[in-house]
């Protein structure tokens, strides 16, 4: 059991990166990104809520604390999705990718800061070796094809603050109640946020599409799953471990669409890909020790 937490915030990260796959091919289909976070929000709230009300004399707490922390996290949730999918439309995925992965370093910080956590050269080093995967695998380091704007970069940044703030929210908030209350809370602010700016239209017409399954799908996994196995790792995980480890996500990504969108990986990704496992590996035995 003593990589358990390590382990569970591991699988939430492949669950984020299957769903990263999916919603590839719910935009290549036409969708807008916004209505694709919003029911892949949606789909989940309403799995934790059959959760929550199952078990609601257990499940019912009443915290203020609890409260707030929990709709940090569903607002950083929303934000994360929302200026990742803004980033990529207006610089690219590789960008938005590497910028939004910045999340460490705000989380390191912040910890730093609220004296949550020790800085040690170890940490540094992880959170160097995790990024300098990402730009591997992402393609960042080539300025020839890669068009950075202001707004790109910025949108990107904000993704990953907003990463950030999710990791601090569910943290303090799993510490206070059960999965149940957290995850209803968190994903009820979400889909409040994230229904505010979808188009209403576009938004309706996905009930009666051919492509529910795919919307289904991808809040079940992308969200309903993966968020359970984050909250409860994250219960038995530091801030900074749980934001490295799932550095992971950005690979299964790449592994999805190598696999079955017909992507192909360069010797140079496949180099990424290994120094993001093997910092996340000896991050996971570090931790453990």
């Amino acid at each position: 059991m003593r990589f358990a937490g390590v382990g569970l915030v591991m699988l939430a990260a492949v669950c984020w990166g299957i769903s990263g796959g999916i919603g590839d091919i719910l935009m290549n289909k036409g969708w807008d990104p916004i209505v694709i976070s919003f029911y892949r929000g949606a789909v989940a709230f309403i799995c934790f809520l059959a959760w929550f009300l199952i078990r609601f004399r257990k499940n019912w707490l009443f915290s203020t604390h609890l409260y707030i922390w929990s709709l940090l996290a569903g607002v950083g949730v929303a934000g994360n999705f929302t200026f990742y999918f803004l980033s990529i439309q207006a610089s690219s995925i590789a960008v938005a990718a590497t910028l939004m992965y910045t999340a460490p370093v705000f989380v390191l910080l912040i910890s730093f800061v609220l004296r949550l956590e020790r800085s040690t050269w170890f940490k540094w080093g992880c959170i160097t070796g995790v990024l300098l995967g990402i730009i591997l695998l992402t393609g960042a380091y080539s300025t020839d094809s890669i068009s950075v704007s202001f707004l790109g970069a910025a949108a990107g940044l904000a993704a990953g603050l907003s990463y950030a703030l999710f990791i601090f929210g569910f943290k303090n908030a799993s510490s206070i109640g059960n999965p149940p209350t957290t995850l209803t809370i968190a994903f009820f602010s979400f889909c409040l946020i994230l229904y505010l700016f979808a188009d209403n239209e576009e938004t309706a017409s996905v009930l009666t599409s051919s492509d529910i399954g795919w919307f289904l799908l991808l809040g079940i996994v992308g969200a309903g799953l993966s968020f359970i196995l984050y909250v409860i790792g994250i219960r038995r995980t530091a801030p900074t471990t749980a934001s490295m480890v799932a550095m992971v996500e950005p690979v299964t990504a790449s592994l999805f669409g190598f696999l079955l969108l017909g992507d192909h990986l360069t010797t140079i990704q496949i180099i990424g890909m290994v120094i993001i496992l093997l910092t996340v590996t000896i991050l996971s035995v570090k931790r453990s020790d």
